[in-house]
């Protein structure tokens, strides 16, 4: 007998998630095969003016539908003519095509799901003075056009969840995929407290970085970050040195763990001061790798020894340049967020999906009887 869903399913990729979508839709046919003989994603657009203003376009009826829109808001590869120049997309202008999308369905769909893997203004999440609270703004945006369901991953503060109280809000995890990854390429690595040690690069991440240290049972330290609150740089107060608070380090293999590499100087800071106090190999997991300064740096490091591997999502854009380095290593969640997809479609609970424990154990469990 087949299961009930909530309505006809529909994927939507925005501008710069092509690939991404297409990945999810190729899991979604192999698991419905008689469910849908062609696609289920649907021809979206959104065309722009030669002033740089756009219109959202959908070329399909969605009344009833079930619609998941996939939006990478950070994919600055992506770009459009204005005046005749050539303008890369930013964060606001892949957010305002979004909601343009929203616009064009028109409130005939059932239900509508935004995937947005990295948080739009996730890290202006709180206000301190006078100044604005984007993401809750960019949230409570969503669901007053009709939204019902936010998925993001790893967000920089998921309490940000709060502005939007009535809606569903979904945080997920990378760290399955992450650990099975840097499994696959480090077979040689050894699971254990007395060989390998999770470290948090600032006190910010140290929820994140206490859960790996759980579900692998292995050490955790950590670093503080002295910032100079006299001075703002680029938006934020600088980093004067980071503190390292935890046990020795000295010939174990660590990992790093954060959400975001930005610029990356403070991920190289701390895995200095790591292969200072004597620490093996360095492997980092970010689940958004943005390098924003360029790969120079992170080149560097690597000649240097600092750094052994670098593992991050494919949830936001690389750069050719960065797939094609030796020190990093993409991990694949397309058949996550199928599998996510695929479930809310059928209006079932994703806890399972949500709490990884038991995988993770269980691939760990795996590689530590060597099959």
């Amino acid at each position: 007998m087949r299961e009930n869903m909530y309505g006809e399913l529909s994927v939507i990729g925005m501008k710069g998630c092509e690939e991404f979508a297409n990945q999810v839709d190729f899991y979604l046919k192999e698991w419905r095969r008689h469910d849908n003989d062609g696609t289920f994603l649907v021809d979206a657009c959104c065309p722009r003016f030669g002033s740089g203003e756009a219109k959202g376009t959908i070329k399909h009826s969605l009344r009833g539908n079930d619609v998941y829109i996939i939006c990478d808001v950070f994919n600055h590869g992506v770009t459009y003519k204005m005046y005749g120049n050539t303008v890369p997309m930013s964060p606001d202008d892949h957010f305002q095509d979004l909601k343009r999308i929203i616009g064009a369905i028109g409130g005939k769909a059932r239900r509508i799901s935004v995937v947005m893997p990295m948080l739009y203004e996730g890290r202006q999440h709180k206000r301190s003075g006078r100044e604005s609270l984007d993401c809750a703004l960019a949230l409570q945006e969503l669901t007053s056009m009709g939204v019902t369901n936010i998925i993001t991953f790893d967000a920089h503060d998921p309490r940000v969840q709060n502005s939007i109280p009535l809606n569903g809000f979904e945080d997920v995890r990378s760290s399955y995929q992450m650990i099975k990854a840097m499994l696959r390429k480090y077979p040689d690595i050894n699971i254990d407290p007395d060989t390998t040690m999770i470290i948090s690069p600032d006190e910010g991440g140290m929820g994140k970085c206490m859960y790996y240290s759980s579900v692998m049972g292995i050490d955790l330290g950590m670093f503080y970050k002295r910032r100079d609150y006299s001075v703002i740089i680029n938006g934020k107060n600088p980093i004067v040195a980071h503190e390292y608070l935890g046990r020795d380090v000295k010939d174990k293999d660590v990992i790093i763990v954060d959400d975001m590499i930005s610029s990356g100087d403070s991920v190289i800071d701390v895995a200095k001061q790591l292969k200072d106090k004597g620490a093996k190999r360095i492997f980092v997991f970010a689940t958004f790798g943005l390098f924003c300064n360029g790969l120079e740096n992170m080149d560097k490091a690597f000649e240097e020894g600092v750094i052994t591997q670098i593992f991050t999502t494919n949830l936001v854009y690389r750069t050719p340049e960065l797939l094609a380095r030796d020190w990093y290593t993409e991990v694949n969640m397309c058949k996550y967020v199928a599998y996510i997809v695929d479930t809310l479609n059928h209006d079932r609970t994703i806890s399972h999906l949500l709490d990884q424990s038991k995988k993770i154990h269980a691939v760990l469990d795996k590689h530590k009887s060597g099959k």
